[in-house]
């Protein structure tokens, strides 16, 4: 069963809390030494750290690795899949 929307396989990998490295990358929304902002195929990942940076971005492939100390990764959704009811309170 696949719940991503586009078929496009979406995986993190966390290597001691230091490396992060991402398939399935949309795009980078923004990005500073604090927080990083993935849109991917699961959703926009937001992750916040400090001395982040982007070590390798390939768009075309879906490739994206983070570098420095990760202290969090939050998945905020598709735009698509806010409920009706959220969308009155914009």
């Amino acid at each position: 069963m696949n719940d991503m929307p586009n078929g496009k396989k979406h995986t993190l990998m966390l290597d001691n809390r230091r490396k992060l490295m991402i398939t399935g990358a949309e795009d980078v929304s923004g990005f500073n030494e604090e927080t990083v902002s993935v849109k991917t195929t699961a959703g926009t990942l937001i992750i916040k750290g400090s001395g982040l940076h982007i070590e390798k971005l390939n768009l075309e492939t879906g490739d994206v690795s983070v570098e420095g100390m990760i202290n969090s990764m939050q998945y905020i959704g598709h735009d698509n899949s806010r409920s009706r009811f959220s969308k009155l309170f914009r």
